[in-house]
């Protein structure tokens, strides 16, 4: 354990920020496993609109700094190839 009170605040303060940057984490991974269920299911609308919402989730994270915007890019770009393969 750190002595130093600049040290133990770090602690904390690294803490608080990974069980958020966790929980933001877990909400892209299920939108994104929504789109490809609705995807295997060949349900055009349900992977549309699960989509809209994959790619707002996907954008706030990578605000947030939590995802690389290339990594941002690549999910994004992953999926709506994904939905636009539904014929």
């Amino acid at each position: 354990m750190a002595n130093i009170k600049s040290a133990k605040k770090r602690i904390l303060v690294n803490r608080t920020k990974a069980a958020r940057n966790k929980a933001i984490r877990s909400a892209v991974k299920t939108s994104i496993k929504k789109v490809e269920v609705a995807v295997q299911n060949k349900d055009k609308e349900a992977a549309q609109a699960a989509l809209t919402n994959a790619i707002s989730t996907i954008s706030k994270a990578t605000s947030k700094g939590v995802y690389h915007k290339n990594n941002c890019a690549r999910k994004v770009s992953r999926l709506t190839k994904a939905v636009n393969s539904i014929g």
